[in-house]
């Protein structure tokens, strides 16, 4: 029953001090584990005014359903009394929902705390971008007769043209290509190993090939786009260049709204929905998004609805 605990502690917290229990593997990362050792703390130390021990979790996690819920439920209303961020709120639970679901499977626990429900966070979402007339400005400032530019513009074109995330780009591969279907087949978000296929503009297809044929690329399992200086030249470019890229070349032309590559996204996916007249369903279909809700709040950027109905019911008084 101690090593169970252990083993508990060692994925939530990811802590060496229980040495002989080998390190358990877990998709969340060291940053999470270190926010949920100290949410963890917070809410033993409310509940037993003690740190969280062996023991002390163990005798959480045998509680019955009712009794455990009203305890969690009791530190959430705290929590709310301490005018506390409902992000923190929920990432507080979430860390206590997590020690118990490894409970759970580790059979130590019976209950369950589905009935806690966390906080619901509005979030504002700035989706308006920049014009089509900026973003040409922002391609026009590439060199397309050095390999960098190649490469440069082919980034540019995809993340306009075809909304990419800038992850989709760095994952993409030479073989992802097909230069005679003018097509790109890339792992999209949320799709795990499933690759779907886009199809590409002339102009991006174009610029592709032009990046592959200047940088003698031949295998298909080679990084589409790589770093060309000296000491990394060949390794896979990383999300964070295509950041600096965007963001300098965006400075560089002028705009002063901060540019990321997801911003250049954003800019696109508003465009489009100007150019088919807030066709949602079409415009869907060129984001990727899962959900038509998320396209509304592009379009509800777009037309600042909420300014209009203010300006027109302020001329009848």
């Amino acid at each position: 029953m101690v090593r169970v605990v252990e083993l508990i502690f060692t994925k939530l917290y990811n802590v060496s001090h229980f040495a002989r229990i080998p390190a358990v593997p877990h998709k969340r990362s060291l940053n999470t584990k270190r926010e949920y050792q100290k949410d963890l703390k917070d809410f033993f130390l409310f509940v037993a005014k003690k740190e969280p021990s062996r023991d002390l979790v163990l005798e959480f996690l045998h509680l019955e359903q009712r009794h455990a819920v009203a305890v969690v439920l009791k530190y959430k209303a705290h929590l709310i009394k301490k005018k506390l961020a409902e992000a923190t709120v929920n990432r507080r639970l979430s860390a206590i929902k997590s020690m118990v679901e490894m409970g759970r499977r580790l059979g130590v626990c019976n209950f369950s705390l589905d009935d806690v429900k966390g906080e619901r966070v509005e979030t504002y979402r700035d989706t308006t971008g920049i014009r089509a007339t900026d973003y040409a400005q922002v391609i026009a400032l590439v060199d397309q007769n050095t390999l960098k530019g190649k490469r440069d513009y082919a980034i540019l074109r995809l993340l306009w043209d075809n909304g990419l995330r800038r992850n989709e780009i760095v994952n993409l591969n030479v073989g992802d290509f097909n230069a005679k279907e003018k097509t790109l087949s890339i792992l999209g978000k949320g799709k795990g190993s499933q690759k779907e296929v886009l199809d590409l503009s002339d102009k991006t297809a174009l610029a592709i090939a032009g990046w592959i044929k200047a940088s003698k690329k031949k295998r298909g399992s080679d990084p589409l786009f790589t770093v060309l200086a000296y000491h990394k030249n060949g390794a896979r470019l990383t999300g964070e260049a295509i950041r600096r890229l965007v963001d300098g070349l965006c400075k560089q032309a002028g705009i002063t709204k901060k540019m990321s590559p997801h911003r250049v996204r954003h800019s696109a996916i508003t465009t489009v929905l100007d150019l088919n007249n807030g066709n949602y369903r079409a415009t869907q279909r060129f984001s990727r998004h899962a959900q038509v809700q998320t396209v509304l709040k592009y379009d509800d950027n777009r037309q600042r609805l909420q300014k209009q109905m203010s300006d027109s019911i302020s001329e009848l008084i």
